[in-house]
């Protein structure tokens, strides 16, 4: 009988983990750094967020759909995907890159402040 119970409790405790590690990849950017991510457009298309990040600052991790970067800005970041891999960006001023959906952090690991358009794709 103990037995069946300390089952029953690891199958509740591993599906309770499987929905919090499913939540955390889920979050919305905007949600998780709100001080740094302004929507300025959303609709049946698109969302469309600003993204300003200071030297140093991090954004917590979250995903996105298949997107478009635009930077405003030069800059350099680091992205930790969920899987613990991790890579440098070096972003140019007027650069536009492609990026499938994905769930990461990343952090301005530059000397000055970067400013982003991050163009999700919702179809």
């Amino acid at each position: 009988m103990n037995k069946i119970r300390l089952l029953s409790v690891c199958a509740v405790f591993a599906a309770l983990l499987h929905v919090s590690v499913a939540s955390v990849r889920a979050q919305d950017m905007v949600k998780v750094a709100p001080k740094n991510c302004t929507v300025v457009l959303d609709n049946d298309h698109v969302r469309v967020i600003r993204v300003v990040a200071k030297p140093g600052e991090k954004i917590a991790m979250h995903s996105h759909p298949a997107t478009i970067v635009y930077s405003l800005t030069g800059g350099k970041s680091k992205f930790t995907f969920a899987d613990g891999k991790t890579e440098e960006r070096q972003l140019k001023a007027g650069q536009a890159i492609w990026s499938d959906a994905d769930t990461h952090s990343n952090e301005n690991i530059g000397t000055t402040e970067t400013r982003v358009l991050v163009i999700e794709l919702k179809q």
